[in-house]
């Protein structure tokens, strides 16, 4: 590892010299700057041999530093040379004030601005320009100059999505959104969210793991035409057809040809999401830019009838197959068969394989027995998979991309005998969920409004969780989508009806047990609050798997907490029962008896 991580990094300083740069920056993020990247893209790993999923390399003449953040202190000495890198916090340490304590005055730092937003160039900018230091942007990544036998791209070809699955025809969307672009002033937007476009066209793609769609880059025009820049050879027979008139597509390579030639131009773009080289590349040509946030991403949000049919459809699907490795799980744990993290893992994955429309999972999935499960984020492919052990807790966050839907769900399962401790906190967890499950909201409700709805209860008690607890999903898309979001932090989109969130309390004790109990739920007008003073919603799951009652306090819930639980049980029953027989149909009939 070492004699290879030297030469990585001797190669990258040949390039630095040559440019008479001082530091060069190295994100995790590649161009497209979404959550996953195609191992392609994965310039961080190359020159460092980190895997995880957040951080930053800063490379010096004589030396280097690794940020990464909570979930990676204990991975990234396993992965990277301590000789070569030093290791920093992402968060508690900001990069760029790391960096100009580490420069003179006069210094030349090196960044590709294809790897950064807009936002962070500017504001790196003038960090430097404060400290007399000139940020450079470099054409010609240095990793990408020395990254022999890279990965190749993807081949496949892009698939077509049927309007019938979509519920509206791309015409249709870029017509509306075309409006959208108008109405702010804007000439043209640039869609760089890899789901925005491929949801304006009815497309999908196998370019990203995890994330169903193909690489490239969009421009909308405010009359709905459009240009797609990605590669030509993906495009399949039917396409034209598909997409309908007003549509053009081109190599990503044309892609600073025609930003070139936006003088005049007023280009609509989000300063925080899409990259720095395509904003100021169009700025140079003389393109006025709008701040915005991308079009595309609140008409998505809101799920038409017919994703929500497909939605709907496959949670169902999903529901049996997750209950059917809960099944198979308690049988194993009462033979006091046990096995590890990763077996668990693709077991459950074997479950979903079988239905024909499944693809991938939506994330990598979290597997975590025991004291694992109290690192929220925990993967078990960062190291070696724990072994489960007897009398301990099981979480498993897992989802699941269908052609009709994406999924997303959390049980915490006992295993053996558990503690009252460890009922008290899962109950407080359920409390949570049931009173956001339950929560009636009047029109212009953000998330952030709601966030307490789920942790009062650990409030009450003195505790709390540190992630968000909802996230936006899409439709085969992005299990992660915004913009909308139930979390402590400011959002100030408000909920909609045909938003999906996710509804995830959670509790962790370091070095213990975690738990979360997740449901993905949708946004729909309140029938029973209809002709009330106020436009008014509600939540309806889509989720539809046993909660396991094994872990749960029936002391702590009041009357309609349970009538809640028996409820949703009695649900899960009538709903998958019919999908479900033999030994596994017992275990539902168990599973979701009323406490």
């Amino acid at each position: 590892m070492t004699s290879v991580t030297a030469q990585r990094l001797d190669a990258v300083r040949s390039d630095m010299l040559s440019q008479t740069l001082d530091a060069f920056i190295v994100p995790r993020a590649d161009e497209y700057l979404g959550e996953y990247v195609p191992e392609r893209n994965e310039r961080l790993h190359w020159l460092t041999g980190f895997t995880g999923s957040a951080g930053m390399a800063i490379v010096l003449k004589e030396s280097a530093a690794i940020f990464i953040d909570g979930r990676y202190t204990v991975q990234v000495k396993q992965q990277v040379d301590s000789a070569q890198f030093d290791y920093q916090s992402l968060t508690d340490t900001p990069q760029i004030p790391w960096l100009i304590a580490q420069l003179s005055a006069g210094a030349r730092i090196g960044y590709d601005p294809r790897l950064h937003t807009l936002s962070w160039q500017q504001q790196a900018e003038a960090q430097c320009q404060r400290a007399g230091i000139e940020l450079v942007a470099v054409a010609d990544n240095p990793i990408d100059r020395h990254w022999q036998e890279r990965p190749a791209a993807s081949s496949a070809a892009i698939s077509l999505f049927s309007e019938q699955s979509a519920g509206i025809s791309s015409t249709m969307k870029r017509e509306q959104i075309g409006k959208a672009v108008a109405a702010v002033g804007a000439d043209v937007a640039l869609i760089s969210a890899l789901d925005s476009f491929c949801w304006l066209l009815n497309i999908r793609g196998s370019d990203v793991p995890r994330l169903p769609v193909v690489l490239g880059t969009a421009l909308l025009y405010k009359n709905g035409e459009m240009t797609l820049f990605t590669d030509l050879a993906k495009l399949p027979e039917g396409i034209q057809a598909h997409v309908g008139a007003g549509v053009s597509f081109m190599a990503e390579t044309e892609l600073e040809g025609v930003l070139s030639k936006f003088d005049g131009v007023k280009l609509l773009a989000d300063p925080d999401s899409a990259n720095a080289w395509m904003q100021l590349t169009a700025k140079q040509a003389g393109a006025r830019l709008i701040a915005g946030q991308d079009p595309v991403a609140l008409p998505k949000a809101q799920k038409n009838p017919a994703e929500l049919a497909g939605l709907s459809a496959c949670h169902i699907r999903d529901g049996v197959a997750v209950s059917r490795f809960l099944a198979w799980l308690d049988v194993e744990v009462a033979a006091k068969r046990l096995y590890d993290e990763g077996t668990l893992a693709d077991k459950l994955e074997s479950f979903r394989l079988e239905d024909p429309l499944y693809r991938e999972p939506s994330f990598d999935t979290i597997s975590a027995a025991g004291a694992n499960a109290a690192m929220c984020h925990y993967n078990h492919n960062n190291g070696t998979p724990a072994m489960m052990t007897m009398d301990s807790i099981y979480l498993v966050d897992s989802g699941a991309q269908y052609l009709d839907g994406t999924t997303d769900v959390t049980r915490t399962i006992a295993i053996g005998e558990v503690t009252d401790e460890q009922r008290k906190m899962v109950t407080l967890v359920l409390k949570g969920h049931i009173a956001l499950d339950q929560a009636r909201f009047p029109k212009g409700t953000t998330g952030q409004q709601l966030d307490g709805f789920a942790r009062q209860y650990l409030w009450q008690h003195g505790f709390d969780y540190d992630h968000g607890t909802g996230h936006g999903v899409g439709h085969f898309l992005s299990v992660h989508e915004g913009p909308q979001r139930i979390a402590k932090n400011s959002n100030g989109v408000a909920l909609l009806p045909g938003m999906v969130v996710s509804n995830e309390p959670g509790y962790y004790r370091a070095d213990a047990f975690g738990i979360r109990i997740e449901n993905l739920i949708t946004v729909q007008a309140c029938e029973a609050l209809a002709g009330a003073e106020r436009e008014m919603y509600e939540f309806h799951a889509l989720t539809l798997i046993p909660i396991d009652t094994r872990l749960i306090d029936k002391q702590l819930l009041n009357d309609a907490e349970i009538n809640w639980l028996n409820g949703y049980h009695q649900r899960v029953r009538e709903t998958l029962s019919p999908l479900m027989q033999g030994t596994e149909l017992d275990w539902l009939l168990k599973a979701t008896e009323a406490i």
